[in-house]
């Protein structure tokens, strides 16, 4: 054999590989998630036996600032938990207007930074708008997308998740995201409210069990720390980067 014929064949043969490995990842990626009929909040999409709810629209942005949120969910608990601290970064992922982001912000402090992130320009815009109104200059809008939070690797101390999770369309690639933006020993939080609690009154479809968190949880580089359950409606579901 010549060696200009075993240089091409081996590129031959590398470039087969990489093709193999490449059919083989989409070919679990669509195995991933199963289609069904489509409830009445849910989007007809399941993942690991549960459906995933439909995403609020920017156009029911109100509710994310109703004066009751704060007696619903008790945010001075969830920053309790979250035990943050000035020059930390941290990523509030599907944030809204911002709501809290605001306090993430305060948190942290000039030192620190707050990547809000989330996938409707229109929210972009208004979280912007309102942390320049309350002159919060640390918050940094991220328009994500629905499989990738578009954050830089081994960039962020925690990532929090406030009734967000359950709707995400793709929650495999987008928590393989957060894991990659996690510094090594960084920390994940899942806020979801308690499906086992038949008298939080949140549609079914978003809620979650806590077992269902950590199930899902599992499919990563994620060790379970703790979770707290100090707050009225909600679970404070914490995992740590291995």
């Amino acid at each position: 054999m010549k060696l200009r014929d075993f240089f091409v064949g081996g590129w031959f043969a590398l470039a087969l590989m990489v093709w193999l490995v490449a059919m083989s990842a989409t070919a679990q990626g669509a195995d991933r998630y199963t289609r069904t009929a489509a409830s009445i909040d849910g989007i007809g999409k399941r993942y690991m036996g549960r459906e995933i709810a439909g995403v609020m629209g920017w156009q029911g942005a109100a509710w994310l600032e109703r004066e009751a949120r704060e007696k619903e969910e008790r945010g001075d608990l969830l920053m309790r938990e979250l035990a943050l601290r000035p020059g930390m970064n941290v990523a509030d992922v599907g944030a809204g207007t911002g709501y809290y982001a605001r306090r993430l912000s305060l948190s942290v402090g000039a030192s620190g930074t707050v990547f809000a992130v989330d996938v409707q320009p229109e929210m972009i815009r208004m979280l912007t708008d309102l942390a320049k109104k309350a002159g919060l200059s640390n918050i940094k809008p991220v328009l994500g997308a629905a499989d990738n939070v578009k954050l830089a690797d081994a960039s962020i101390d925690l990532a929090v998740m406030v009734d967000v999770y359950h709707e995400l369309e793709f929650p495999f690639e987008v928590m393989e995201s957060i894991v990659r933006a996690l510094k090594p020993g960084g920390r994940v939080v899942y806020v979801e409210y308690r499906a086992e609690d038949v008298t939080v009154p949140i549609k079914p479809v978003h809620k979650m069990t806590e077992a269902q968190v950590r199930k899902e949880a599992s499919q990563h580089a994620l060790i379970y720390e703790r979770t707290a359950n100090t707050l009225p409606w909600q679970h404070v579901v914490i995992f740590r980067k291995q």
